[in-house]
């Protein structure tokens, strides 16, 4: 039935604000695993598992991931290849490379494989409805051995994007956990389409810690050949609509911020055609304000981008949570980011940033005080207060918490 309708795919909430004591108390050494993107696979989700890998066994655990031999189909994925090409492996973590997301065969082998190592727990990052039949089978077949428990680390209940099937597949694997975390309220509250349970969590998305430290900004500008006396905000990440380049564009036309001689870096991949975006630029003469590095973005590369410029622009018209803000927050950049979804519970709005309706005049006008009133000097030290919330050791204490609490769950 699920591999049936996988194939059609083609074609309330209870947070804990904290823990007891007994929760507070070091958590024995457990056998963990992590299905999830990660080295080859390139991208946020991968960097994200093996730093979370990395900050489990410092713990004392003893965590190892396995990813993906094919994530998804080629024609299904947007960007130009999804595999890091650096060749630069991950030191210091196992990664086994073995589900196949489209092979029903495989999830079975899969889950049959943890079932016989019998984790203590298994992290499962959920991300796309798309995952929802392999992840949810390997999650079930998994835990027929009697002691491994399930915790979804969920970045989207439903997705940015609609496609038939997308409630089913995520309803599938979601009813296959025994637990679920969070890094946004409201995919928190997305849940509760698909669950009752109240053995879930909110907990702040740590911070990217890969990326290498901030050089100087006017050594960052000549790496990329930028005017180091310029005035330059930035637009990271892959692009697709629903995350407002073209909001952000139409903000940049704004008279007030070409007389003040804002211009934009656009560092990312296209995941869809470029020609929507081309053509904005062409009708608000934008071309000799708008620096495109229009690729995706190496691990060595990002300190250049985000050293580089003065404020980071998140204006996107939908959102759950994103990483672009904790690079920001690593970075010591302020950002500007949109009232959409999660970003804005994460910035000090007139603190260490702006959160802001996603209106193209009001996007424009946080821009104008940013520079008029020279803004940066007193965001980046409120950034630089506010990054500490944000480390990984908070997170593996409430993946800790949350494994306690499904344990209990089944003794009660």
């Amino acid at each position: 039935m699920i591999s049936g309708l996988f194939f059609l795919q083609f074609a309330h909430t209870v947070t804990f604000a904290s823990a007891d004591k007994s929760e507070n108390k070091k958590l024995e050494k457990k056998k963990i695993f992590i299905l999830g993107p990660a080295f080859p696979l390139r991208g946020g989700l991968a960097t994200f598992d093996e730093l979370l890998c990395r900050s489990l066994n410092s713990s004392g655990h003893d965590a190892r991931i396995i990813s993906f031999s094919l994530q998804y189909p080629n024609f299904l994925f947007p960007g130009t290849t999804q595999f890091d090409t650096s060749g630069k492996s991950p030191e210091g973590i196992t990664i086994e490379t073995k589900i196949n997301s489209v092979h029903p065969f495989n999830w079975l082998s899969v889950g049959n494989y943890i079932k016989k190592e019998k984790p203590d727990f298994i992290l499962i990052r959920y991300w796309l409805p798309f995952m929802g039949p392999s992840l949810g089978t390997i999650a079930r077949r998994a835990k027929k051995n009697g002691k491994t428990k399930i915790i979804a680390i969920v970045d989207n209940a439903i997705p940015h994007e609609k496609r038939f099937g997308d409630r089913m597949f995520s309803s599938y694997f979601l009813k296959s956990c025994d637990g679920y975390l969070t890094m946004s309220q409201k995919v928190l509250s997305d849940l509760e389409q698909f669950t009752n349970s109240d053995i879930k969590l909110f907990t702040e998305h740590p911070l990217y810690t890969s990326f290498g430290d901030a050089v100087d900004k006017t050594k960052a500008r000549e790496f990329l050949q930028l005017d180091v006396k310029g005035k330059y905000i930035l637009f990271f990440g892959f692009i697709r609509r629903y995350k407002g380049l073209d909001l952000l564009l139409e903000a940049l036309a704004d008279e007030r911020l070409e007389n003040l001689g804002v211009k934009l870096i656009v560092a990312g991949e296209y995941y869809e055609d470029s020609k929507y975006y081309d053509e904005i630029i062409e009708r608000l003469r934008l071309k000799n304000r708008i620096e495109l590095h229009t690729k995706f973005i190496s691990d060595d590369e990002v300190k250049w981008y985000f050293s580089a410029c003065d404020l980071v622009t998140q204006t996107y018209h939908t959102a759950t949570q994103s990483g672009v803000t904790k690079i920001a927050l690593h970075f010591d950049k302020p950002s500007l980011v949109t009232n959409v979804g999660g970003l804005g519970e994460i910035i000090l709005h007139d603190k260490s940033g702006y959160v802001v309706e996603p209106n193209a005049k009001v996007i424009a006008d946080s821009i104008v005080d940013f520079y008029e009133n020279k803004r940066e000097e007193n965001f980046v030290q409120e950034t630089v207060v506010q990054k500490k919330k944000y480390g990984w050791d908070v997170m593996v204490e409430n993946i800790e918490t949350l494994y306690r609490r499904t344990v209990e769950r089944l003794k009660g």
